[in-house]
């Protein structure tokens, strides 16, 4: 999945006064309350993206010290303000947001220790989830800001000189790494470098910010259009393409020849214990290096036999490496155009929406398109990804499907990409999440990548109940789905604990799977760019299996399927610990 925004610390700054709530309900509200408002005050692209606009003119500070000082003191300052609570006087609802918020404030607190940051900070920008990637959407038009008014216009040009002076402070912290020797790996360098070229190469009337230039509201006066054109293309010109070509002389000609070779964390001076934390942040789980890398190595080889299965039903009769080949090359299951790429997801979004209810007791209220991943970004992007709409429903969810390289997609696997990015996956956790007004504020719009990713990995496995993957071609597509994300635990272990090359990445994830190898080369440099991140897909999908076989085997007849994913759905999203813990008392209570 990929959201544009920027990832939200869960854990928020609660106020230091006592608290005047009575109870420790009302305690345990007040100090979720007052945190997520300190939140949205030092990180206003998180209110932008909810639909609140009281700091829209505010892009945030992404790079500083004195952000990541402010983020550390409001996380000691939150656990000092849960500890003043009793947890025994909660009840079942309030100890879990306790729960969830206690634990995810911990792990984000260890992310922000002054070891962490001197390994973190001075590598502020990387081709995947950098500035310079989800600024340009932002304000598209297309994005999470909105343009209906002359504020809306105006708060966007004041963003635009904010985001050019966030592009300087982000080379002075590449400048501080210069000196430590922790640097980004080269590979990671020249794709930035080629992200900043091509938007450097349209101008400024090929950019993503004219965009809501040539769609002004009728609201909007012919004199405030030519002031607010006027203005915007001036920031653009004067401020952000300035501010890029700095950006990128720098990275071209100071920091890429000091940068690093070796692509893994275990490649740079305190990486390893840099890479140990990425884990228990992404998993919630305190894994090591070889616990991840030796259960990726088993489900590899158990989603194999699964895979031969598939590939002797068909009738193919060469070993499993010469049917991807054969996938690969066949023009039989490869789009012939855009459109038909587009026409495919629609017609499976229809086709799930007639079996859903069947499987869930809510259903989102806010809509869903199907769009391709805009041009600027589709080299680098997923082959699908959503982007979260807002809780009013005023913003739609958004799957994108990615057409770059045409001949090199396929139509195995459409039905399982789409369970994942949209329904029921992504677009239904997310939506539902936000929707639940009951749900304090960091557990709305909150999240952690176990749970986030490993419900839209789980959510492919209801492909039965749902009537996809009928079809053996499809079905082989949705196994090859999830050998990725078994893939990417061998992988990404490998390259930040094994010192494994990005050559020898792609190979493993071309001989074990049926992806192209465009797609096996995007997926390589994902995990280079975001170590750790590619481990909780696979690590929440196995922790939701298990909690489902859990309550089949003891409810037996009594087990209902809309009655599970309510209990993992419902409450926002769980670190792995409070999920296990919350269905474990719905199975003992004999699933009421």
């Amino acid at each position: 999945m990929r959201r544009y925004l920027i990832p939200v610390a869960v854990s928020l700054s609660a106020l230091a006064a006592p608290l005047a709530a009575a109870t420790p309900a009302e305690q345990l509200s007040q100090v979720f309350r007052d945190s997520d408002e300190a939140l949205l005050k030092r990180q206003p692209l998180n209110a932008l993206f909810r639909g609140d606009l009281r700091y829209a003119d505010q892009l945030g500070d992404f790079f500083s010290d004195a952000a990541s000082e402010a983020n550390f003191r409001a996380d000691k300052t939150d656990l000092a303000a849960l500890a003043r609570i009793d947890r025994t006087r909660l009840n079942a609802t309030d100890r879990i947001a306790y729960d969830t918020f206690k634990r995810t404030t911990e792990i984000d607190m260890a992310g922000l220790t002054p070891a962490m940051r001197r390994l973190r900070d001075v590598r502020p920008i990387d081709h995947f989830f950098g500035v310079q990637t989800f600024y340009p959407d932002l304000s598209s038009g297309q994005g999470a800001a909105p343009f209906k008014t002359v504020a809306d216009y105006e708060n966007n040009i004041k963003r635009h000189r904010q985001f050019a002076a966030q592009l300087d402070v982000a080379i002075a912290r590449f400048r501080e790494g210069m000196k430590t020797g922790v640097v980004q790996p080269k590979l990671i360098v020249r794709n930035v470098i080629d992200q900043l070229d091509l938007q450097l190469k349209g101008g400024v009337e090929g950019s993503a910010y004219v965009g809501p230039l040539k769609n002004f509201p009728d609201s909007i006066s012919a004199a405030d259009r030519a002031r607010l054109t006027a203005e915007t293309t001036a920031a653009v010109r004067d401020a952000i393409f300035p501010a890029y070509t700095r950006l990128r002389d720098f990275l071209r000609d100071e920091y890429l020849p000091v940068a690093r070779e070796g692509v893994g964390l275990v490649n740079m001076p305190g990486g390893l214990a840099l890479y140990r934390y990425l884990i228990e942040s992404n998993t919630t789980l305190p894994m090591t290096p070889d616990q991840i890398h030796n259960l990726g190595l088993s489900e590899v080889a158990r989603i194999t036999r699964e895979m031969e299965a598939i590939k002797t039903k068909v009738g193919f009769t060469g070993t499993l490496p010469q049917f991807f080949d054969k996938l690969r090359a066949d023009p039989a299951v490869k789009f012939k155009s855009k459109d038909e790429m587009r026409d495919e997801f629609l017609s499976v979004g229809k086709r799930v929406d007639l079996r859903v209810r069947e499987q869930f007791s809510t259903i989102p209220k806010t809509p869903l398109e199907i769009r391709a991943v805009p041009e600027y970004r589709e080299k680098t992007d997923a082959g699908g990804s959503y982007n979260q709409g807002t809780p009013d429903g005023s913003r739609p969810g958004v799957f994108y499907y990615n057409s770059y390289d045409l001949p090199s997609r396929s139509k195995v696997g459409s039905e399982t990409l789409y369970l994942h990015e949209a329904v029921p996956g992504h677009h239904f956790q997310i939506s539902l999440a936000q929707e639940n007004t009951a749900l304090p504020s960091f557990m709305r719009f909150g999240g952690n990548t176990a749970y986030v990713e490993g419900w839209a990995l789980y959510a492919e496995t209801l492909w039965p109940e749902l009537g996809m993957e009928t079809d053996p071609y499809q079905r082989f597509g949705g196994l090859d789905d999830e050998m990725l994300r078994a893939l990417r635990l061998v992988v990404d272990s490998g390259l930040h604990a094994k010192k494994w090359t990005r050559d020898q990445a792609i190979e493993y994830m071309l001989a074990h799977s049926g992806m192209s190898r465009t797609d096996a080369t995007i997926e390589v440099e994902r995990y280079i760019a975001i170590p750790g991140q590619a481990l909780a897909y696979k690590i929440g999908q196995l922790t939701i299996l298990k909690l489902k076989a859990e309550a089949k085997a003891k409810l037996g007849d009594k087990f209902d399927a809309k009655k599970f994913h309510a209990q993992v759905l419902m409450t926002g999203a769980l670190p792995m610990t409070v999920l296990e813990a919350k269905v474990r008392a719905w199975i003992a209570g004999d699933g009421v």
